[in-house]
């Protein structure tokens, strides 16, 4: 079985590392020249840490990364904190994973590198232009075509493999969310010299401003030498324009009545880009004949849950678990012919069986989260800091049971045990 995937994300990475680790064929192509350390930083919630574990590459993340310690969640105008979550431990204990901060570069550079060790071809400064789902076929920028068994889609948002899937145009649709996203050095933040900011500094933690229409997210990342500050406003951007350089003084304004501290920060931005945030409409199917996609390209979502990376690599996983599936049933049977096409649409329709409830769920808890984050001065305002002050991430430490109960759907949930289970048992699809 020869796996094309396009793009070398990390969805489409961790797919390449766990169809290695089941010894299948495998190409990535990747358009950039270079794998080159740019991004911002990202979280690992614990079912994607549990899933890097079982790839064996949780160890290499976390010497990199850090696990969150608490996630303290401020009030927009005074800083006053509304609910200090525990985190560390007790959520690796109650959801089997930790909950890591990393620089998004880094993170790829784990996968890339761990995906060559393994036997990966990478093919970079390769632009797929189009697909050919009859043939399972891809077509480069230069009119090559690459074949295989499968192909996966890991080409993002603007996937032109999902355009092929879908046989349409299937352009993203404007959230009306806009994110500006900055990488500081430490040496910077320091040199503000003040005692509000020196306090964010020392916490191996997630700070997070709540405030009308916008939030905002802090945290350190690389062994808290850098820090990733990440702001959510209104898009201000012209139809169609996905990117633009950010304007400090922009942004000054628009959190003008926003805390001190928080300002502070904003002021020492370096140079960033500010992004359009996206999303697409639920597709009718994610999969035609050997070619499916996974990750950004069939289910982005804000980035209001942590989720979106998460959803990406159990993407990747779950799929090569499928296709390994496909392969074993060969080789016990020792013909290689039994590598029918019937075979492996089988496995992506399971896939994507597997796959879209669970994705579907987190894409909508973000949108909750966004109503949640940016409710305006009100009883709703006031009633939502009620009950953040009595919160937490788990039971253990939740004593209102809400915020518990709706994480453990998602931070508990197990994407490769389940898989397993419909690997042992294909006719149970609940």
């Amino acid at each position: 079985m020869k796996i094309i995937i396009t793009g070398a994300g990390l969805g489409g990475l961790t797919c390449a590392i766990a169809s290695r680790l089941e010894n299948l064929d495998v190409t990535v192509l990747e358009r950039t020249p270079d794998i080159l350390p740019v991004g911002a930083g990202i979280q690992i919630p614990p079912n994607g840490a549990r899933v890097l574990e079982q790839l064996d590459l949780l160890d290499a993340v976390l010497d990199k990364g850090a696990v969150v310690r608490s996630m303290d969640l401020r009030r927009y105008r005074d800083g006053r904190v509304l609910g200090a979550m525990e985190c560390g431990d007790v959520v690796w204990r109650e959801y089997g994973g930790p909950w890591v901060m990393i620089h998004r570069a880094d993170y790829q550079r784990i996968l890339f590198d761990r995906a060559i060790a393994l036997g990966a071809e990478v093919r970079l400064g390769a632009t797929v232009t189009d697909v050919d789902v009859d043939r399972t076929q891809v077509i480069l920028e230069d009119g090559e075509r690459v074949s295989g068994d499968v192909v996966i889609g890991a080409d993002g948002l603007w996937s032109c493999v999902r355009d092929g899937i879908l046989e349409r145009p299937s352009p993203p649709i404007e959230t009306g969310d806009m994110a500006y996203r900055a990488v500081f050095p430490r040496a910077k933040l320091d040199a503000l010299d003040d005692a509000e900011v020196d306090a964010l500094l020392a916490r191996t933690g997630v700070t997070a401003w709540l405030g009308p229409e916008k939030h905002a997210v802090f945290y350190p990342v690389r062994g808290g030498e850098e820090f990733n500050l990440v702001l959510l406003q209104p898009d201000d951007l012209p139809v169609d324009v996905r990117t633009d350089q950010g304007d400090i003084a922009e942004l000054l304004v628009g959190f003008r009545d926003w805390n001190g501290t928080l300002k502070k920060l904003i002021s020492a931005i370096p140079p960033m880009l500010k992004w359009k945030l996206c999303h697409l409409p639920e597709l009718e199917t994610w999969s035609k004949g050997c070619v499916t996609l996974l990750g950004d390209a069939c289910h982005p979502t804000l980035p209001y849950q942590a989720q979106g990376a998460a959803m990406a690599v159990e993407d990747g996983a779950v799929l090569a678990m499928l296709l390994a599936s496909v392969a074993r049933g060969v080789r016990k049977d020792g013909d290689s012919d039994r590598v029918t096409v019937s075979a492996i649409r089988e496995a992506l329709l399971t896939y994507e069986d597997l796959r879209k409830a669970p994705t579907t769920a987190n894409v909508q808890g973000a949108l909750r989260n966004r109503n949640a984050f940016h409710l305006k001065d009100g009883m709703l305002q006031w009633l939502r800091d009620l009950i953040l002050g009595w919160s937490g991430m788990t039971r253990e430490t939740d004593w209102v049971g809400l915020m518990s109960r709706r994480q453990s759907q998602t931070l508990a949930y197990d994407a490769l045990a389940e898989c397993r289970k419909r690997i042992d048992d294909p006719g149970n699809e609940h």
